[in-house]
């Protein structure tokens, strides 16, 4: 970061004769430092979810929530690298679709009440309720086409249950 704070001084100095330009270049740098403090540029749309929120978030109606279940130990997981978190990136614009993981170090309660014995486990939740488990092919590609195929099953079963009740 410091040296892009030198460079923008430097490129603030060459331009100071154009007030406009120098103006939009230390706009344009603090943004660039804002953006790499926060984040925001290599932030997926993962949600970490625990044993408080987990219940709340995936009972969250019409949402289906994408769920994988990880320990920090497990040489699986560590395999996955950036897998998940590209995963969340490339879904971020489906609607009613959330990606979630669980570290089960740490959140057994929550592990334990959707019975995960092996890691890493994917699930999908719909409306509060374990739909299906995924067991395929560990890419991008194979991932959405789950997610979204599941989903729109969960979103059919659903209406038609709420149709029953009418």
């Amino acid at each position: 970061h410091f040296q892009f704070l030198k460079v923008s001084a430097a490129m603030r100095r060459r331009y100071r004769d154009f007030p406009a330009t120098g103006s939009a270049l230390i706009v344009l740098a603090t943004a660039l430092i804002a953006c790499s403090l926060s984040n925001c540029l290599a932030k997926a749309e993962v949600i970490t979810l625990t044993s408080d929120t987990f219940n709340d978030k995936v009972q969250e109606k019409d949402t289906a929530w994408f769920v994988k279940f990880c320990v920090p130990w497990c040489k699986h997981c560590k395999n996955l690298g950036t897998l998940w978190e590209d995963f969340g990136k490339e879904i971020e614009g489906e609607d009613e679709i959330e990606i979630g993981e669980v570290d089960c170090s740490t959140n057994k309660p929550v592990c334990s009440k959707v019975d995960i014995h092996s890691y890493p486990t994917f699930k999908l939740f719909y409306n509060g309720e374990e739909f299906s488990k995924y067991q395929g092919a560990r890419n991008i590609e194979s991932l959405k086409a789950f997610v979204i195929g599941e989903t729109q099953k969960a979103a059919a079963k659903s209406r038609d249950e709420d149709d029953g009740e009418l």
